[in-house]
């Protein structure tokens, strides 16, 4: 085990803003679907708050790698209290009134950031309930393996995880009223096969990023970062 110095905790700092910025994003956009032809194979029907998010699950699978489990749920833990504080700033900037001379008026911030109370609560939910079995899982493999195979944990972690997520956050926002029953078979389907691609995409990215991160804190085989 590596004890913790400057290097470690200045690319950690890096790590979580990424982790957090990416949350709070997909959680801000979400209101916003498009379709995605995925080379005639398959139509994606997906909201655009699903793209940032597969970037949450590669940096806490990466900072289990280096940092250890304890470090992975720090991350998600504040990353929630961002969440949560941004949204309060939401429902306070809904509830004042616009000027007349404002470019956005009331009627249109309240179009884009009325329903996000309802998406945010299912979404943290979902969140916390995914993050916390993709660590689990993710160390259940690296400890099973004796730190070998990644490509096993990483997909292993990320694609459970993914699945518990979409199904969460999707039951909750038909419960909520964000959007209708009829469409939740097909937003699952859609979302979770988007997010399995993705997790088999970003396997090479985390290889990579292991490395160099490994390389750059003098990391060897399966040593993490210790506080």
């Amino acid at each position: 085990m590596a004890k913790l110095n400057k290097k470690s905790e200045r690319l950690y700092m890096v790590l979580a803003a990424l982790f957090i910025s990416s949350l709070v994003a997909g959680n801000l956009i979400f209101q916003k679907f498009f379709l995605w032809d995925f080379f005639g194979i398959y139509t994606f029907e997906i909201s655009v708050g699903i793209l940032p998010y597969p970037i949450t699950f590669l940096i806490t699978d990466l900072i289990s790698e280096i940092y250890g489990q304890k470090r992975a749920n720090q991350v998600v833990v504040s990353g929630l209290f961002a969440t949560v504080f941004v949204l309060g700033i939401v429902m306070v900037s809904n509830e004042v009134v616009a000027t007349n001379w404002s470019p956005v008026n009331d009627a249109t911030f309240n179009q884009v950031f009325g329903l996000t109370g309802a998406a945010v609560t299912a979404s943290m939910i979902a969140y916390l309930l995914a993050q916390l079995i993709d660590i689990r899982v993710y160390h259940f493999w690296k400890m099973l393996t004796n730190g070998k195979h990644l490509w096993l944990r990483n997909n292993a972690s990320t694609m459970t995880s993914q699945f518990v997520d979409t199904a969460s956050v999707l039951s909750l926002l038909c419960l909520f009223g964000a959007i209708e029953w009829d469409k939740f078979g097909a937003l699952l389907l859609s979302g979770f096969l988007f997010k399995v691609l993705v997790a088999a995409i970003d396997t090479p990215f985390l290889y990579l990023f292991v490395g160099l991160s490994k390389k750059y804190l003098g990391l060897t085989g399966a040593e993490e970062i210790t506080d």
